[in-house]
């Protein structure tokens, strides 16, 4: 799909979603706690340093698209934002869950989407979630998630949000042979000798340090 989203605001709409589900009564957010909420060093991946300034530039975007709203309650001293997604998709509390948490964490497994998002909504069994991940792929007239190509080592694929465009991965470095064994030895010894040099260099730092302690302390005396 085209991109909807880019990533900053992206990160803004994920971190209102989780503060209105998780801490409901200190949503809408001030600009203040809305930045915090982007670069907090839990449930994000990657950590981001967004300042204010980058979040207000990305919550106009946002209400030019209809996708967050600024409000001033009565008596309030500073405005507060809201996401507005409920105009644009009907989502299950399930299916906003997980969206939420790939917009927030990144490209995850089924099974550690069940895991992130049982702060908010249970996704149920494997098949349950399969089910709800299957619904954001099918999305109708245009998918909101995909399932990626399994990548070496791991035994699970893992899913990705569309709501930025299309996920592009990173070139997939060329693997190499294991090193021999006789050189795999010669690497272990010159380990062992860098390791002692280091160790010998720093006697040598101490005993110059020593010496220059105790003559210093023998002057005193002399």
């Amino acid at each position: 799909m085209d991109a909807l989203l880019n990533q900053v605001e992206a990160r803004i709409l994920g971190s209102l979603i989780e503060k209105q589900i998780t801490t409901p009564d200190y949503y809408p957010l001030t600009l203040a706690a809305l930045t915090a909420a982007c670069n907090q060093k839990s449930n994000r991946n990657p950590v981001t340093a967004l300042d204010e300034k980058d979040v207000a530039r990305a919550m106009l975007t946002l209400r030019e698209k209809h996708l967050a709203w600024e409000t001033a309650e009565a008596g309030a001293r500073v405005m507060k934002y809201s996401h507005n997604l409920a105009q644009h998709f009907t989502f299950s509390d399930q299916q906003l869950a997980v969206l939420c948490e790939l917009m927030l964490r990144g490209p995850q497994t089924g099974g550690e989407l069940r895991t992130h998002c049982e702060r908010m909504f249970p996704l149920g069994d494997s098949e349950q979630t399969d089910a709800i991940l299957q619904s954001l792929i099918d999305w109708p007239n245009t998918p909101l998630a995909v399932k990626l190509p399994r990548e070496p080592g791991r035994r699970e694929n893992r899913y990705a949000h569309l709501l930025c465009g299309e996920v592009v991965l990173p070139d997939e470095p060329a693997r190499r042979p294991p090193p021999e064994a006789a050189t795999q030895a010669i690497l272990a010894e010159n380990e062992r000798i860098a390791a002692l040099e280091a160790t010998v260099q720093q006697l040598r730092a101490e005993v110059t340090l020593l010496n220059g302690q105790f003559a210093e302390f023998r002057k005193q005396f002399e």
